[in-house]
């Protein structure tokens, strides 16, 4: 706290922010209320722990340590570099690594830029690569463009050629890759996705690699901490590089990590090339506040618990595959292996961008997303579906059921708001899904389903937050 010789410009540092800034508090406490009274199933999201939040929210948020440990730019990082080669080893060990053959990084930002930096450790400008395309469950970071513009980092500065799936099945058409792959040549291989249910067959992919002379990168960023759980194939016994993002099931603050392989031929290359691409080439200084998030989630990895947890991401998610399957509906490859379910509304005549908008009205938060064969991954015909921040809500198999039963209401209502707007247009769904108006009763039906979504909701609890104790703010939108 302040001392009594504190000048009054430096008083404000010791205000609290209810004190201080009143409205980013009322933000905060906002959305605290959203995620209390709402259900979470966008597959990208979770919910991080009380201790990963202290961590983030720390002191560690005023050191500079540009540079690596004992080879920083700056002084009084003794701590710091303490705690950055912690993280190291608990990244190493969350994944059962040996570390005489893999290294880590634990300084990008996000996945976004892990994932550039990898890129520009194993390759070139313009050099060639493959990724999953988007349509098809893959991510904007592994290479996308359109007919009409190149879209990402990674499609401006490298070429890129998609492979895609099978489309009976839904499955990744190894085949088709591997005939591709030998006449385009590509310099890297990306496997990987971010709306793909099912398993990767690593072993294929780096067959595939070998016979074209390419790196094989696995970008596990969803199902990360599935794979640290056991739970999935490993994509370390075969690729080079791996990245991940820290949030989704690994359940971790928003950050990045790259793996990379210590025992190839150009080992010592390799992990200069990482490094050095991460910084000075791709971003500044670390973030070690998110550091210290990181290693404290990652020993929450390493203990038995964690793969209980695990298991009941998946147990969930079949539940929730299995009861939407039941209702008539069609997901695809039909259900899942992991996390997430991609559920194709194009045969009932919806389109994601209306669903997501009616169950953000019900305290449902989703994603539309694209599906095999969407003509523009702008206009998308599916939502995707996670059970990780369910299932940190302690949520399990039946309570998973009920929130697949919401669902298929908020579809069915959403089928009559459509009918009752007139019009395919989302301005004129959005109006009679908000709107109380004479002989419709969608308005109705949403407003009845809200209730008992955030009824049932606030059955659980959430990671971090006094429930008990919690109060409805003031500045709610409306329909919360």
């Amino acid at each position: 706290m302040a001392s009594q010789n504190t000048p009054a410009f430096n008083k404000i540092l010791y205000a609290p922010l209810a004190e201080i800034d009143p409205e980013v508090k009322n933000i905060i406490d906002k959305e605290t209320w959203r995620q209390f009274t709402g259900l979470e199933l966008i597959a990208s999201e979770n919910l991080t722990s009380q201790a990963t939040m202290e961590a983030n929210g720390s002191i560690l948020t005023n050191k500079y340590s540009e540079g690596l440990p004992n080879a920083r730019y700056y002084g009084g990082n003794e701590y710091i570099d303490e705690l950055e080669l912690l993280c190291r080893k608990r990244a190493l060990e969350a994944f059962h690594l040996d570390a005489s053959k893999w290294g880590v990084n634990v300084q990008p930002y996000s996945g976004s830029t892990a994932n550039f930096a990898a890129l520009t450790a194993l390759i070139q400008p313009q050099d060639r690569l493959m990724g999953l395309g988007l349509p098809d469950g893959g991510h904007l970071t592994h290479g996308y463009y359109t007919a009409k513009k190149k879209m990402t980092a990674s499609s401006i500065y490298f070429q890129s050629l998609p492979y895609g799936i099978i489309p009976e099945s839904g499955l990744i058409d190894y085949d088709k890759l591997e005939a591709q792959a030998k006449i385009y040549k590509p310099r890297l291989i990306i496997c990987g996705a971010s709306a793909y249910p099912r398993d990767w067959d690593y072993a294929r992919l780096r067959q595939i690699a070998d016979k074209e002379g390419a790196w094989l990168m696995a970008d596990i960023a969803h199902t990360s901490g599935l794979i640290a759980a056991q739970e999935l194939n490993s994509p370390f016994d075969y690729c080079d590089v791996v990245t991940t993002t820290t949030h989704k099931t690994l359940r971790g603050p928003r950050a990045g990590l790259i793996f990379y392989r210590k025992d190839l031929e150009n080992a010592k290359d390799l992990e200069k090339r990482v490094n050095d691409a991460v910084f000075p080439a791709c971003q500044g200084g670390p973030h070690n506040n998110t550091i210290a998030a990181i290693a404290t989630a990652l020993k929450q990895v390493a203990s038995p618990e964690w793969k209980a947890y695990a298991k009941q991401v998946v147990a969930n998610a079949r539940a929730l595959a299995e009861t939407l399957v039941g209702h008539g509906y069609k997901l695809q490859t039909g259900g899942t292996d992991n996390h997430l379910v991609l559920w194709d509304l194009r045969p009932i005549g919806l389109t994601g961008s209306k669903v997501e908008k009616v169950c953000d009205l019900m305290g449902i938060t989703i994603n539309k997303n694209a599906v095999s064969g969407d003509a523009s991954a702008q206009v998308p015909g599916g939502i995707r579906l996670g059970t990780s921040a369910l299932t940190s809500r302690d949520m399990r198999e039946e309570d998973v059921k009920q929130v697949a039963e919401f669902l298929h209401r908020a579809v069915q209502i959403s089928l009559t708001l459509q009918k009752e707007a007139g019009t395919k247009l989302l301005k004129d769904f959005v109006r009679v899904a908000t709107t109380k108006e004479e002989g419709k009763v969608g308005y109705e039906q949403v407003s009845q389903l809200r209730e008992e979504v955030q009824a049932f909701a606030k059955r659980f609890p959430l990671p971090g937050v006094d429930t008990q104790n919690l109060q409805r703010p003031e500045g709610l939108h409306e329909y919360h």
